[in-house]
Order: structure tokens, then sequence, then C-alpha cells
């Protein structure tokens, strides 16, 4: 099993920035095959893919809404994942979830991801 554990959310001005934190334990991820993924849910919204990061970094994608906005990293050392938010604007508000999947495939849908976070919520007020 996986746990994984959001942080950083919370209220902030549009133009300001935020850094979400995406903390995994139980299984540890020793290979290159994990990609892990940031999706969120706007309200009355369907969720959402906004980043996802492979295993050496060396493969990032992004939402074209967020695209020169959003940076996705990790640290496998921590078992940690970030997504650091600048030039927010108040339609990125929204609980912003982290996840885990196997394989390069299918990154941007959610149904492709195996493990998910609670979530942390980001508004972003005009």
């Amino acid at each position: 099993q996986v746990q994984l554990v959001e942080s950083g959310g919370g209220l902030v001005q549009a133009g300001g920035s935020l850094r979400l934190s995406c903390a995994a334990s139980g299984r540890t991820f020793s290979t290159a095959d994990y990609v892990m993924g940031w999706f969120r849910r706007a309200p009355g919204k369907e969720r959402t893919f906004v980043a996802s990061i492979n295993w050496t970094g060396s493969s990032r994608y992004y939402a074209d809404s967020v695209k020169g906005r959003f940076t996705v990293s990790r640290d496998n050392a921590k078992n940690t994942m970030y997504l650091q938010m600048d030039s927010l604007k108040p339609e990125d508000t929204a609980v912003y979830y982290c996840a885990v999947k196997t394989g390069s495939a299918a990154i941007m849908t959610p149904l492709a991801y195996t493990y998910w976070g609670q979530g942390t919520q980001v508004t972003v007020s005009s």
C-alpha cells in the first residue's frame, strides 16, 4: 500500500505563489517505472490533469493552462513531489491531488493512477 499526503494549500491573492508538497510513504518507489502526477478538481467540475513527473525527473508534462506558471519536481530521497505554482489566477482555485501510477502511458488520465492523496485546497482571490 501507498499513502500520499498533500500539504501547502491555502488562500492567496491573484499573482501570488504557493508550493504544494506530496509526501509518499509505505511502498517505496525504487524503479524508474513510477510516475507521480498532480490533478485538480474545481467546484462543480471533473478532476483534471495538472502536471506529472517520472522517477528521474527527465520527463515532465503540464496542462496547457498551467504551462509557464507551474513547475513540478521531486526529491526521491524524501519520497516527495512538489508543485511550485506562480502567477496564480482565480481559475486555479481547486482541490489539488497527488497521485501515483506505474508506466508512462495515459499520464493525463485520472483512471490510470492507482494511489491518491486526500487533496489540499487552493483558493486564489481576485
